[in-house]
């Protein structure tokens, strides 16, 4: 496709070849008539004309196309000079026009992102607590004045959090929420991130987010520090006041359960039916009640690090045996089948006995609590990557969904019959020994409970002449 230029020099082109075409035929005829020299000057001022032409014409449209030029390079201030009022008059015109109406709305949204921007600084700065913004390579970017003061000096620096107390927490978060594509907030011990503002050390809680743009694009994340010093304040005192309290009533529990037994079996004298119904009652409460204490110390035990685990290889398949054997009976008396599904030879867990064994008593318990008769219990392993995974599955009525993420919590109304500390008791073994546990479950389709431990890492042993 030709331009208008090249066309306007084609068509003058195709002009000045007509002209010659015409006036090489008419030669002849004016030669012989004495007029070939006003032939011959008719034609030199036609192609004058035609050469003025163009020059006239292409001058005007080279120089609006350089104006239209500069406007569309983004100089919106530049502006076409031209007096009259022909087409080339009107093209410059609605180009003024087009490049005004740019400039305010390029002014327009420049002054709306600036109010965005500035309004997302307040917002950020106004919040209380310590926000750390950061690329997805832990790199900071933004800091609010909480953040500053807790960050000092090494707020200004890129790779603060590389050099800070505590950073490689933070980092460590970051690539979790990064890789797994979500927020990261745990809430365990191993979440609290220790650091010191002037003189006061506080403890925080980690958070993590990732963040996006509008099309879904990995920006970075935000980190969210909440100051939880005084929770957990609170926290450790009602842990020691529940350990002290639990310590000093259980030898009195224990000569009211000693009592009671004596009683209950006649060595005070006959009793009465009703005398010996009341009897079996109180001998029953007083058990649940030495259960409550003993998972309240067992719980506060952990809580304060006092609780020594004496890590062991354990074999999978024989600590699922052992408890369905511990469970038999009572399992045998509600028509309830106890399955076993684990390989003899898995590898070997690193574990603590005590620890392993009132895991899965905890959850075998509730299991057979909530298993009507002639239902049926699963105990499985099998290995997953570094870790071996522990399941219990029931028959049993499940559970509600409203109920399932608070069914670790301490005291959780879960368990009516229980003490409400044993599922809490369970989570905090299972994380005391390197691994997790989750919950699945539908009302009126059982339930599922899942947990992992490490397995044990195989330690070379050379022998003695290899040694030599």
């Amino acid at each position: 496709m030709l331009n208008l230029s090249q066309r306007l020099i084609l068509g003058c082109a195709l002009l000045a070849c007509l002209a010659a075409a015409l006036l090489i035929a008419a030669h002849k005829t004016l030669a012989a008539a004495g007029l070939s020299t006003p032939a011959y000057g008719f034609f030199a001022a036609f192609v004058l004309v035609e050469i003025g032409l163009v020059f006239l014409v292409l001058r005007p449209i080279r120089q609006v196309a350089r104006d239209a030029r500069k406007i569309a390079q983004g100089n919106l201030e530049h502006r076409v000079e031209w007096s009259s009022r022909d087409d080339f008059g009107v093209i410059a015109s609605e180009l003024n026009r087009i490049a005004v109406r740019l400039r305010e709305l390029r002014d327009t949204e420049a002054g709306r992102r600036q109010m965005e921007f500035q309004l997302s600084d307040a917002v950020l700065q106004s919040i209380f607590e310590p926000i750390i913004v950061t690329d997805a390579k832990g790199h900071i970017l933004k800091v609010n004045q909480s953040a500053a003061e807790l960050l000092g000096e090494a707020a200004t620096d890129r790779m603060a959090l590389a050099n800070t107390p505590g950073g490689d927490k933070i980092l460590s978060a970051i690539r979790d929420a990064v890789s797994m594509q979500k927020a990261v907030a745990t809430e365990d011990e191993a979440s609290m991130l220790p650091m010191r503002i002037g003189q006061k050390e506080r403890s925080y809680r980690l958070r993590t987010t990732p963040m996006r743009d509008s099309d879904g694009r990995l920006l970075g994340t935000v980190t969210t520090l909440e100051d939880v010093t005084s929770l957990q304040d609170t926290d450790r005192f009602k842990t020691q006041f529940i350990t002290v309290a639990s310590r000093k009533l259980r030898d009195p529990l224990l000569l009211l359960r000693r009592g009671l037994y004596a009683i209950g079996q006649g060595y005070g004298g006959e009793l009465l039916p009703l005398q010996a119904e009341l009897i079996a009652k109180a001998t029953s409460e007083a058990e649940e009640l030495n259960d409550l204490m003993s998972d309240l110390i067992e719980v506060a035990e952990l809580d304060t690090g006092k609780r020594a685990l004496k890590l062991e290889k354990l074999r999978p398949a024989q600590a699922l045996t052992e408890a369905r054997d511990r469970f038999y009976e009572e399992a045998a008396e509600k028509h309830v089948r106890l399955e076993v599904s684990a390989y003899p030879d898995l590898t070997p867990v690193k574990a603590d006995k005590r620890a392993l064994r009132s895991i899965l008593d905890n959850l075998l318990s509730n299991a057979l609590r909530y298993t009507p008769r002639d239902g049926e219990i699963l105990l499985a392993a099998e290995e997953i990557k570094d870790y071996v995974q522990f399941t219990v599955r029931d028959t049993g009525r499940g559970i509600e969904a409203e109920r399932l993420s608070t069914i670790f919590d301490r005291l959780s109304t879960f368990s009516e019959k229980g003490t409400g500390l044993g599922l809490a008791l369970v989570r905090r073994l299972v994380e005391s020994l390197g691994g997790q546990i989750a919950v699945e479950s539908r009302l009126g389709h059982g339930a599922t409970f899942r947990f992992t431990l490490p397995v044990a890492v195989v330690e070379e042993v050379r022998h003695p002449v290899e040694v030599g």
